[in-house]
């Protein structure tokens, strides 16, 4: 547990590069799989899905992390058909935000709307996703990379939250939420 605090300090360190250059760049299985750990910005929000999902318990721990990876796989096949979204890298950073402050508030929402807000979220990481993919450099790998990619940070949040408990322990990984949500208002206003 003496790793939460140090990841929540982590997190208020200076932003690197996020994660889309816009060149479409990205080539099969390897890509994909790196995609999703190469910024901040989507570490950072595939995370907080899991540490929420945990916090809520019960069904939550695997209907948020589903609803997240259906957005995000619905996103991918937008952005590599060449589907335009509005606002995406905006929408990205939002969503760091939203998604660590409803950890570190351990938000309970009603099934519906919390699938809505994960749902959305993975769409426009996904809508990032996609759009980086080469012309003809096999779209089913560099997918299956990216969501298998994000089902682990989903899983690494959940692991945190479950190992949390109550208590002190518990009270860090709120702490971990609100650093997230920090770190995305100042992309934000970058």
């Amino acid at each position: 547990m003496r790793a939460l605090p140090i990841l929540a300090l982590a997190l208020l360190a200076p932003l690197p590069a996020l994660a889309h250059p816009g060149d479409a760049a990205a080539h099969g299985l390897w890509a994909g799989l790196l995609h999703p750990v190469g910024g901040l910005d989507h570490v950072l929000a595939m995370v907080t899905v899991g540490l929420w999902a945990g916090l809520g318990g019960g069904a939550a721990r695997w209907l948020l992390p589903a609803g997240f990876l259906g957005g995000m796989a619905l996103g991918g096949v937008l952005g590599m058909s060449g589907v335009g979204l509005p606002v995406v890298e905006a929408g990205i950073l939002a969503s760091v935000v939203i998604l660590g402050a409803l950890v570190a508030a351990a938000v309970r929402l009603p099934a519906a709307p919390a699938l809505a807000l994960v749902g959305l979220a993975g769409l426009l990481h996904g809508h990032a996703h996609g759009t980086e993919l080469a012309e003809g450099a096999g779209a089913l790998a560099y997918a299956a990379g990216f969501l298998l990619a994000t089902a682990g940070l989903h899983a690494a949040g959940l692991l945190g939250a479950w190992r949390a408990g109550e208590g002190q322990a518990r009270l860090a990984v709120r702490l971990a939420g609100g650093a997230a949500a920090v770190v995305g208002m100042v992309a934000l206003v970058a």
